[in-house]
């Protein structure tokens, strides 16, 4: 059974931080994130692909799978929730070989991205859809370093402080959904 007593993290992760996570762990991030959303992802893979630099570095990283409202006054950012993970699955495995440790987002994933999980020691988060409210505020900064002309799905890096997130798949093939079988 997993430990719910928050797990504290901080960002960029460590290998060593991401194999110490099992599913259903309860996990509070802090420190520096990016957003990424389907078309960021097409873009990134394109430039991956075709063996350019990227515009943000993903060794140790983790993307959250949001496309965020605009800020209201006073604020670093609006309404923030993840958005469905499963559209970014044809992205994931090329983008954990490349050093990616997290990726945060709702509902479950491939057996294709759980494998790279584990072959290239990475956590998939599950945060609470319908949250975004309320996540936003654990977002302390907010800047958009690439692709601007996407509007809500531009790349932006966040500052969190204690992020709360649960651990929906570990690197050692564990899982927290419920009908879904350990892998390995």
């Amino acid at each position: 059974m997993a430990d719910n007593t928050p797990k504290k993290l901080t960002l960029p992760l460590t290998e060593e931080a991401v194999c110490g996570l099992r599913a259903g762990d309860v996990v509070h991030l802090s420190g520096p994130m990016y957003t990424a959303r389907d078309a960021a992802h097409q873009r990134l893979m394109e430039l991956i692909r075709a063996g350019e630099e990227l515009p943000i570095e993903l060794a140790g990283q983790v993307i959250y799978y949001c496309g965020p409202s605009p800020a209201p006054p006073g604020r670093p950012i609006g309404s923030a929730g993840p958005t469905t993970s499963y559209r970014m699955d044809d992205f994931a495995p090329e983008m954990y070989a490349l050093g990616l440790r997290g990726t945060i987002g709702k509902g479950n994933r491939s057996a294709h991205v759980r494998q790279a999980l584990m072959r290239h020691p990475g956590v998939y988060f599950v945060a609470v859809g319908g949250a975004g409210a309320l996540l936003s505020d654990r977002i302390v900064a907010a800047e958009v370093v690439a692709y601007p002309e996407l509007g809500p799905e531009a790349i932006r890096r966040l500052v969190v402080e204690d992020f709360p997130v649960i651990v929906g798949h570990d690197c050692t093939g564990g899982t927290a959904f419920v009908g879904e079988k350990r892998l390995g």
